[in-house]
């Protein structure tokens, strides 16, 4: 299995002096980042559209055999809610096609609480997606664990996404040969840190999988929770 296991953003400032050295300029941040990690899940792209020329710095300033995961915008997700999103969201695989191309490992459209689960609802994502893209949903309402849901993923090879989240289920689900997790801190939201045993739990979870590989990102970042869990996943599976 090949694992990729990273943050959700790097851009914190309040992880100077927790992660990054107190006298490191910000313009070097990323470049650290990436001595320890061989991923990151861009979150910025969720409030506006990237920038072609910063798509290319990113490709251009990290290691060959890095990936990025990138969060679809907030006007497809949020605003549209995949409502007549075809061309947006054409537009929008183009733009991080072109701008990170063979580092691109994963779309992810995170939808909001207040999206419950409907056939028409189901039928919208499946539809609006390029399966030729390694697409992930992430669902914020527990109406979509169910078994229809997962089978028409599957069937659209889109992968479900599980997640670690105080209000919502934490099962590790693999609906295609890619499995993605996110951790958000489950006793309290983006702050909580995961214990030793909760990531021993988590790898054998997402090896009974038998994904081929795994992305999992650390969305947990108050206190630089998020750096200190992946980092500590990552000697417990040896991805790097």
């Amino acid at each position: 299995m090949k694992w990729h296991i990273g943050c959700s953003g790097f851009y914190y400032k309040h992880w100077k002096g927790e992660f990054y050295p107190a006298d490191l300029p910000q313009k070097s941040w990323f470049e650290h980042y990436c001595k320890h990690f061989n991923t990151l899940e861009l979150n910025g792209t969720f409030y506006s559209f990237p920038k072609p020329l910063s798509l290319k710095r990113w490709y251009d300033e990290s290691p060959a055999d890095f990936s990025f995961a990138v969060k679809a915008h907030r006007g497809i997700t949020h605003y549209k809610r995949f409502n007549d999103i075809h061309e947006r969201v054409s537009d929008f695989y183009e733009l991080i096609k072109n701008g990170l191309s063979d580092k691109l490992g994963a779309v992810l459209f995170q939808l909001p609480p207040s999206f419950a689960y409907s056939d028409e609802r189901l039928k919208s994502i499946v539809t609006s997606l390029n399966p030729s893209f390694n697409n992930v949903v992430e669902l914020r309402h527990n109406s979509w664990w169910i078994p229809e849901v997962y089978d028409e993923f599957t069937k659209g090879n889109i992968s479900f996404c599980g997640m670690s989240h105080p209000d919502l289920p934490d099962d590790v689900i693999a609906t295609t040969s890619d499995l993605y997790y996110r951790l958000h801190g489950n006793r309290q939201l983006y702050t909580s840190q995961y214990t030793h045993d909760e990531l021993m739990q988590l790898v054998k979870h997402v090896e009974a999988t038998g994904a081929n590989q795994c992305y999992i990102y650390f969305n947990n970042d108050i206190g630089a929770a998020a750096v200190k869990n992946a980092l500590e996943l990552i000697k417990l599976t040896g991805a790097r």
